[in-house]
């Protein structure tokens, strides 16, 4: 009976007709109204946290984890719900991430009651003069549903906007007497979320193949939008097509074959790679606005014609001039291959694509990093098929952003703001899937999250959290130290992890590089949490962006 529901049932079932099956949630005052409706939803699964950013973190992975493992299926929005004030605040720095990372959030708020919006300073628990100010710069959207009537619509217009590219968090917000007070509406059964399609222009498609057709050096970059859409494939059709070399940023790991003959790989921060984009008579830029890390901090200059395929309009030419073109990245490739000639395989661009990897292999050579190399290839050489990995901002994470192969071994990030603690978080959000997942975080990072283990002995999450400890912030101590000779607060007093996850009733094991493989295989293999302690000081490879100055 419509009497015996509330609105927080109207939130629930929209949820439920959008396509939501589960729900990343912690509870607070005004939100109350929400979970209790959640609680009579059974099929609408809920997943707990202990601190607010690291469940939207969760649901940060969960929704890149779903995203990863069918790029061709329903954009996987996933819901989060927070209370007012303090609560939606925390969530900040996580939504920045996957706004960065065009990760499709759907952040849901409870607010102070209908009277108290609009800055009406009533004094009521959490109020904010304006909450919604806090989120407008941050998330894609900002929604707010003042009665029971407009749940559904402020819903169903988020979750279309979080869907459409480029993909990303949005916001709503609901008073606590609206989510409290009769629902008045008969129960939602059938919100759907209809995403725009972003088409590219035909002309400027036309232009673009032109430009490849006519190009004696093409070269392709692949951006993280070219991951996000999942264009692997008309990525691959293309390259082969024209016989272009493929170098992919750290947002696009895995969007085209680690081990190809035209791949050059993800080595951005070396000059090498930077120069081999540079010398392009015509390069083709797929969902990238070419920032800092992907520019070798902005050293980047290109020699030929840019051509840049962006679903983010604010993007296009905010680097370099180019023709750009505003479309999703698949739609766009798609077109471009039915566009191309065909070229005869000469081996040229192979030949180029080994040089320069030899190359960046005999400068990685000179500098004695063997056991760098070595410790993130026992990493990968451990992880079963498929299972993705989550890496916070720690040096064995920066390594990984330039050497990891993501073929079958999807690998997830948080180099898109570059904020610490997405590590641990992140891999349990994957793990709510319902598959195995690995976080990798520093010891200063791992503090950010360790209160996390008791969500994932909560809810029974298969996750292996591989704890690289150094003793401090191990990546701000090296760079502290090049600049200025000595480091400055990076020393980190740190509890025992083998004794602490055990208090937590999680197998811990403390390693070495060489037990590093078969210990954490056996974490991998065993179900649901663990830890692996790899108490080991990293350098990072030296930069190259310094010696152009």
């Amino acid at each position: 009976m419509i009497g015996s529901r509330i609105g927080g049932d109207l939130v629930v079932e929209t949820l439920r007709a959008l396509g939501a099956d589960t729900v990343f949630g912690l509870p607070g005052q005004h939100a109350l109204g929400l979970f209790d409706a959640l609680r009579r939803a059974p099929d609408l699964r809920l997943i707990s946290s202990r601190v607010e950013n690291n469940l939207a973190f969760a649901a940060d992975g969960h929704a890149r984890a779903r995203l990863a493992a069918d790029p061709a299926g329903p954009v996987p929005v996933t819901p989060m719900i927070v209370s007012t004030g303090p609560g939606a605040l925390l969530t900040l720095a996580s939504l920045q991430e996957s706004r960065a990372s065009s990760v499709p959030v759907l952040g849901i708020s409870s607010q102070v009651p209908a009277a108290g919006l609009g800055g009406g300073r009533h004094g009521y628990l959490h109020e904010l003069p304006d909450q919604q100010a806090s989120f407008r710069d941050v998330v894609k959207s900002v929604h707010v549903a003042r009665t029971a009537s407009q749940i559904p619509g402020a819903l169903r217009e988020a979750w279309e906007s979080a869907a459409t590219a480029p993909y990303g968090p949005v916001w709503v917000e609901i008073p606590q007497d609206v989510l409290l007070a009769p629902a008045g509406l008969p129960p939602i059964t059938s919100a759907t979320a209809r995403p725009a399609s972003l088409e590219p222009l035909p002309e400027l498609i036309d232009e673009a193949a032109r430009l490849l057709a006519d190009a004696e050096n093409p070269v392709i970059l692949a951006g993280g939008g070219a991951a996000r859409s999942g264009a692997g494939a008309e990525l691959l059709e293309l390259a082969e097509a024209l016989r272009a070399p493929v170098l992919s940023t750290f947002g696009a790991k895995g969007v085209f074959p680690w081990e190809h003959p035209l791949s050059g790989q993800s080595w951005m921060e070396d000059w090498h790679s930077t120069e081999f984009l540079a010398d392009a008579d015509v390069l083709l830029v797929v969902g990238s606005g070419l920032g800092e890390l992907t520019s070798n901090y902005h050293r980047f200059a290109p020699r030929g014609r840019l051509v840049q395929i962006e679903a983010d309009a604010g993007k296009l030419e905010s680097n370099h001039p180019a023709l750009g073109i505003h479309a999703d990245a698949k739609l766009a490739l798609s077109a471009l291959v039915d566009r191309v000639p065909r070229r005869e395989a000469d081996g040229r661009a192979e030949k180029a694509v080994a040089d320069l990897l030899e190359r960046v292999r005999a400068r990685l050579a000179a500098q004695d990093l063997e056991l760098e190399q070595r410790i993130l290839g026992e990493v990968r050489a451990a992880l079963p098929e498929g299972t993705p990995s989550f890496w916070d901002m720690t040096m064995l994470g920066y390594w990984a952003w330039s050497a990891w192969n993501a073929d079958g071994a999807p690998m997830h990030t948080a180099q898109g703001a570059g904020g610490l603690g997405f590590g641990l978080p992140g891999a349990l959000g994957a793990a709510a899937t319902g598959r195995p997942a690995l976080a990798v975080s520093g010891d200063g990072g791992a503090m950010y999250g360790i209160a996390e283990l008791a969500t994932a002995v909560q809810h029974r999450l298969d996750v292996t959290w591989l704890i690289v400890d150094d003793g401090g912030y191990g990546i701000l101590r090296e760079y502290l130290t090049g600049t200025f000779g000595e480091s400055t607060a990076t020393e980190l007093a740190r509890p025992d992890f083998v004794v602490l996850a055990s208090a937590f009733g999680v197998p811990a094991v403390e390693t070495t590089p060489d037990r590093l493989r078969q210990d954490l295989a056996d974490a991998l293999n065993a179900p649901g949490p663990s830890v692996v302690v790899l108490p080991q000081h990293l350098r990072l490879f030296a930069p190259t962006h310094l010696d152009q100055d």
